[in-house]
């Protein structure tokens, strides 16, 4: 079941994950709705209990949003099906896999892309590229200007998304 896999080190290893990330980007100081805790140095220490995680991953909506001085946001994914091409001008995105697999595509060269928003453009055609298979453990991080895509996914894949300005 995908929530005993959460709540058996997977998550805790994401969340490892999603902090060294904000260490290394000199990230920002988060502030916790469900449970924080200061530390000497004013940042915030954010928890997400197991419910918290799950509402995320139905929903697609951050758990970490970004703002307020960070340069990060925090998700849990769940994809059923391929996507669009995407390339984000200013985000780097780190992908830990929690369930599924997919064949994954990493840059080559888009064209016929649309501009969803400032710095941001979905769709069009990938030609070329780096071909992986993506699954349960891997992790992956596509720096900012590199087009990628899920290309298959033949059942569903379940993902948490660091995302780095």
């Amino acid at each position: 079941m995908i929530l005993s896999k959460w709540t058996e080190g997977i998550l805790p290893a994401a969340l490892l994950l999603g902090a060294i990330t904000v260490s290394l980007a000199n990230g920002g100081n988060g502030v916790a709705k469900p449970s924080a805790m200061s530390g000497a140095s004013g940042t915030t220490v954010e928890y997400f209990d197991s419910a918290t995680v799950r509402r995320a991953i139905a929903t697609g909506k951050p758990f970490v949003a970004s703002g307020d001085g960070r340069n990060f946001k925090v998700m849990g994914l769940r994809r059923k099906g391929p996507g669009e091409v995407e390339v984000h001008d200013m985000d780097t995105d780190i992908f830990y896999v929690v369930e599924g697999h997919a064949r994954f595509v990493t840059g080559g060269t888009l064209t016929g892309g649309r501009h969803i928003a400032p710095d941001e453009i979905r769709g069009g055609m990938l030609a070329g590229g780096e071909t992986r298979r993506l699954s349960q453990g891997d992790v992956i991080v596509i720096p900012k200007g590199i087009p990628h895509w899920f290309k298959e996914v033949p059942d569903s894949i379940e993902y948490f998304v660091v995302k780095v300005r």
